[in-house]
């Protein structure tokens, strides 16, 4: 049966496992990075045109932080439709998704008509800067980084082990800045082993950085959302399975 390596943060992380689990692919989760909330000041909603989630770990963090009932009354413009789902369970009562990728929020956003301010809750690290997209159409974004995505250590001994002798065929990397803490973190893979993983990636920035480490068995999701990897992990699974 093909196994399959799970980086992504928990509670995704399980979410994910699940899932491959429900279409027969066995799988372990083994997320990369922990969500640490960040001691910043937030400011007050009064004056704000809506708000902007680029991550669920922005919703979960206002969560952690009780202040969803603050923000609530105010309109959501999320990345995608899991963000936007994980945005209307925590208590956002008007909620609209991009259905897509950055660029396709930054559209969203301008075709929307709003010229802000925008209050846009988000990680230390970001893989692009909403304030500066948004600037030549006028809006203004305030910033807050409210979480840190801290990275661990080392991978379990275990799972080091079953990537470099095929006890894990492939691995699920969602993000540009995982993909660069897996490379870092199993850096002792040889060529002859890096060939041999299958390496499902959400985008092409996430490609690249495993491409340039020598990880050359890519498989690309259609789009950026986990329906689109698991579409991708169950192809693969069957292509293991091929005469």
């Amino acid at each position: 049966m093909t196994r399959m390596l799970i980086t992504r943060p928990d509670p995704d992380a399980q979410s994910s496992l699940a899932r491959l689990q429900a279409l027969d692919i066995a799988g372990v989760a083994a997320p990369l990075m922990e969500r640490v909330m960040l001691d910043v000041s937030l400011p007050p909603a009064d004056g704000f045109a809506a708000l902007v989630f680029t991550s669920a770990n922005a919703v979960r963090t206002l969560m952690d932080r009780d202040v969803v009932s603050d923000y609530a009354h105010l309109p959501v413009l999320a990345v995608g439709d899991r963000t936007a789902r994980d945005a209307a369970a925590a208590g956002f009562v008007r909620v609209g998704s991009a259905a897509g990728n950055f660029g396709d929020l930054v559209n969203a956003i301008g075709l929307s008509g709003l010229k802000g301010p925008l209050f846009y809750p988000t990680g230390k690290h970001q893989s692009a800067d909403l304030g500066k997209a948004l600037a030549p159409m006028g809006v203004m974004v305030a910033t807050a980084k409210v979480y840190d995505m801290v990275a661990i250590a080392a991978l379990p001994s275990t799972v080091l082990a079953a990537l470099g002798d095929g006890g894990i065929n492939a691995v699920l990397v969602y993000s540009r800045r995982t993909a660069e803490i897996f490379v870092r973190l199993a850096h002792s893979l040889d060529r002859t082993q890096r060939r041999a993983l299958g390496m499902l990636c959400m985008s092409e920035a996430v490609a690249e950085v495993l491409l340039e480490a020598h990880f050359n068995r890519i498989s690309l999701a259609d789009c950026p959302d986990e329906e689109a990897m698991m579409a991708l992990a169950l192809s693969f699974a069957r292509a293991q399975t091929e005469p």
